[in-house]
């Protein structure tokens, strides 16, 4: 069985439309994805990288291609659920701080579900502690424990560190994808990725 790192952070779209089409692939070909989180800010600072929203600020035609092709790709596979999120851009340190968390207690698939859910289905605003508590509560999870360890320091190092690890094999921006240590950035090379699994 082979294993595909996934290299994500809950505010990109891109990685959650990733996400929603992993378990197929894992169907299809038998491979796992285990999931890393990383801090994006930490990487565009890293990188000076900028999200596509400002890199493309002063090009309206490269903006209205992106979402044209977003759009093509969710119909293409029937994500009728995804919604753009209304307070886009959110800050995502608390939830990805609160991912790392998760994995400590063993509710990761559980929380990476909820939180991805809600802010792009439901359009949420995952940076309100008030607001996460309630998407943690819903979906049967420690809300007090897991927010009051985003604030430990060994769970803040672990994120920090898996961003720099992240950067250091060449991750500019997410969703990305490890399959051995062969690089593929975004949703659009999801097919790269499960050719690579089987080749």
């Amino acid at each position: 069985m082979r294993q595909v790192e996934f290299q994500f952070d809950f505010g990109s779209p891109n990685a959650y439309l990733a996400h929603k089409l992993i378990p197929g692939i894992e169907a299809r070909t038998g491979a796992t994805f285990l999931y890393t989180p990383i801090l994006l800010g930490g990487v565009f600072k890293a990188t000076n990288n900028r999200s596509p929203m400002e890199a493309y600020a002063g090009v309206p035609a490269k903006l209205a291609y992106e979402a044209l092709e977003m759009r093509r790709f969710v119909a293409r596979h029937g994500l009728a659920r995804f919604a753009p999120n209304p307070h886009f851009p959110v800050n995502t340190l608390m939830i990805m701080r609160g991912a790392v968390a998760a994995r400590t207690l063993d509710v990761f698939g559980a929380y990476v579900d909820a939180v991805f859910a809600a802010l792009w289905e439901d359009g949420r605003k995952m940076d309100d502690p008030v607001v996460v508590a309630e998407i943690l509560t819903a979906a049967a999870l420690p809300a007090d424990r897991l927010l009051a360890l985003t604030g430990d320091p060994a769970i803040k190092q672990r994120l920090a560190a898996d961003t720099a690890a992240a950067v250091a094999r060449g991750v500019f921006g997410a969703p990305s994808f490890f399959v051995g240590e062969a690089l593929y950035f975004g949703k659009d090379r999801l097919r790269d990725v499960e050719e690579a699994i089987g080749g």
